[in-house]
């Protein structure tokens, strides 16, 4: 088993179920330690922290609301106390709302960007001055083919994670000479409770007809904390709905 991240510090928001905790046991597999960020679900966190003591990793549950920035201080401060400096970041918070877009209203505006892109500010610039001072780091922000296409929750959804694609172009130009990458990985009609939950989700919208695994994506996130090369970058991971030049 490759250990190129053995001893790195990794933190996935988000990562008490679907896309967070197989990115966070990946993470642990590559070698990482990883703190586990939850909102609500504790027990579900803990069962991801299990597995990634089964190996041989450390691991903590702590709870946040990352798109409050006292939280997002009391967590970054909770992992650096209890496992040390944040090396990897993985910003994958976030919701979904269903709901017809002639209905949307200014408080689901901004409850939503709030949570799937404020977030990701907030706690990407609470990490960067210990990235900064040691010289490396990684930044993996999740967005989605919504950035790319509309998708199939809504506007202010899509809005969300085409600025998480421009938070990440920003990150990467700044950072590039200092050691620090940033990059998005935007997936599509990943088997997760958000997808199946979503009637508008349909494994046909897909050139290959399946839904993809919470896997794919987290070996993107393995990859992408490995190289020290790759900055800039959105990886569609999106079974052929929407494909790059």
């Amino acid at each position: 088993m490759s250990l190129e991240l053995e001893n790195r510090i990794a933190l996935v928001t988000g990562a008490s179920r679907g896309l967070g905790r197989a990115m966070a046991i990946a993470l642990a597999g590559a070698g990482a330690h990883v703190a586990v960020n939850y909102r609500k679900e504790q027990s579900a966190a803990e069962e991801v922290c299990a597995a990634i003591r089964k190996l041989g990793s450390r691991a903590i549950a702590l709870q946040a609301d990352v798109s409050v920035s006292a939280d997002v201080d009391r967590l970054v401060s909770a992992v650096e106390r209890d496992l040390g400096p944040v090396d990897i970041l993985v910003n994958n918070a976030g919701i979904s709302q269903i709901k017809p877009f002639g209905e949307l209203t200014e408080a689901d505006w901004d409850h939503l960007l709030d949570v799937n892109l404020k977030s990701a500010f907030l706690v990407t610039q609470r990490v960067l001055p210990g990235m900064r001072q040691r010289h490396w780091g990684r930044i993996i922000n999740l967005s989605s083919v919504a950035a790319q296409t509309g998708g199939v929750i809504g506007p202010h959804y899509a809005a969300s994670k085409a600025g998480l694609i421009g938070l990440t172009h920003s990150y990467a130009a700044l950072l590039a000479k200092e050691g620090i990458t940033a990059n998005a990985i935007a997936p599509a009609l990943i088997e997760t409770d958000m997808i199946t939950s979503n009637p508008n989700a349909s494994a046909e919208r897909l050139p290959v007809g399946f839904f993809g695994s919470p896997e794919e994506i987290a070996r993107t996130a393995v990859l992408l904390a490995e190289s020290d090369f790759i900055t800039g970058q959105t990886i569609s991971v999106n079974g052929g709905w929407y494909m790059t030049s």
